[in-house]
């Protein structure tokens, strides 16, 4: 069986059978498709050929093209996972991943704002105006409940529970979640669906809750852009991303004494190891306290 065919199997397996998004199998595909390079490179004409030398040797001459320690760190992920179901298809005898180490993580904290700096964020979109009040209910949503940017596009009108101050939401791998929204949030979206969407909508018809000036749902590169643009107005000097206000989301409830089990919930992680990494922000935060106002610090 062909190289390509083999590999087509597999995101096709990934998208059908594990219910993976279209990013996350783009991002395998890219992982993929510069390993076959690689093997063609090296004349290495199938995955039986494929052992420890050879993923050491794929990921050194990564290293040597001056690739990033994550994308490295990805791509080895990327072949962990496929060589097992190489295995599991008894396309090959032996899992040569089993034998590689993977390299070690850099600890990369996420960016935050504070909770002055969000402030200053969610006041700055002109409420007066159709797109500004927009803008103020979806920062607003996304600072209340966490939520990652493909589920602030992807909502629709009847995931929206507001009276019971919940939504709905699908998360990585298919994954329904119910997410408690706070009264700030439901007061800023309940106008935006009674004086901006309307307007928006001119006539058409769609079930997504955050429409663009066209009447269509948001892309991903519209939030950005949007997001960039009341960043600049608010004076906020960081390099703020969408991820940013669900990172500072999970950092300000774990400082207000939230379990991080239930902030895990809240973010939907599959591993509560993903949510560790709030702790370590906190843990920083207690340590800037303790230094300012200890005598003896």
């Amino acid at each position: 069986m062909a190289i390509n065919n083999i590999l087509m199997d597999y995101l096709h397996y990934l998208k059908v059978e594990r219910g993976l998004s279209e990013n996350t199998i783009n991002s395998y595909g890219i992982d993929f498709k510069l390993f076959l390079e690689y093997l063609r490179e090296n004349e290495i004409p199938s995955f039986k050929q494929v052992n420890k030398e050879v993923i050491v040797n794929y990921m050194q001459s990564e290293k040597n093209n001056n690739k990033a320690n994550s994308s490295i760190l990805r791509s080895v992920s990327s072949l962990r996972k496929f060589f097992q179901y190489l295995a599991q298809e008894k396309i090959i005898e032996k899992d040569p991943m089993l034998l590689i180490d993977t390299p070690k993580k850099k600890q990369h904290l996420p960016q935050v704002l504070t909770k002055e700096e969000v402030e200053k964020l969610l006041r700055s979109p002109n409420t007066g105006q159709v797109l500004g009040l927009r803008d103020r209910a979806m920062l607003e949503l996304m600072y209340a409940t966490g939520l990652r940017i493909s589920e602030i596009i992807n909502l629709k009108l009847e995931d929206l529970h507001l009276t019971m101050g919940t939504l709905q939401t699908l998360g990585k791998g298919h994954k329904e979640r119910i997410v408690p929204v706070g009264d700030e949030a439901i007061k800023w979206v309940n106008r935006y669906l009674e004086e901006a969407r309307p307007k928006l909508l001119k006539q058409k018809r769609s079930n997504y809750l955050f429409l663009n000036f066209h009447g269509n749902n948001l892309t991903r590169q519209g939030v950005w852009k949007n997001l960039k643009a009341e960043v600049r107005k608010a004076g906020i000097q960081k390099n703020i991303t969408p991820h940013t206000l669900r990172h500072s989301f999970a950092t300000h409830i774990l400082e207000n004494g939230a379990d991080l089990r239930i902030v895990q919930e809240l973010l939907g992680h599959a591993d509560i190891s993903t949510t560790q990494i709030y702790t370590h922000l906190s843990n920083k935060q207690l340590a800037d306290i303790y230094n300012r106002a200890h005598p003896r610090a």
